[in-house]
């Protein structure tokens, strides 16, 4: 269920997101955020670290597409080698 409330920014840019949102988010003190801005719309789109199954599933699905692609992990170290090197 969507829920609207109102706040206001303070003098040092913060914006207080309302209690009953917060608790049904489960947003804690130090939660991160993107923000996304366009004429006059805010969006706040909270980010957290993916969990381990999240993770491993990712590493699985990589590991398939560059074995589909025929990527060696010597082509996968060079290509690391040359990205650092470039910095």
């Amino acid at each position: 269920m969507r829920s609207v409330a109102t706040t206001k920014l303070s003098s040092k840019g913060q914006v207080v997101i309302p209690e009953e949102i917060r608790n049904r988010l489960g947003l804690k003190a130090g939660a991160e955020f993107v923000v996304l801005g366009e004429r006059d719309v805010v969006i706040l789109k909270s980010i957290a670290p993916p969990s381990m199954q999240d993770f491993d599933d990712l590493v699985r699905r990589a590991k398939r597409a560059a074995r589909s692609e025929g990527l060696t992990q010597s082509d996968v170290r060079k290509s690391i080698s040359r990205a650092r090197a470039a910095r």
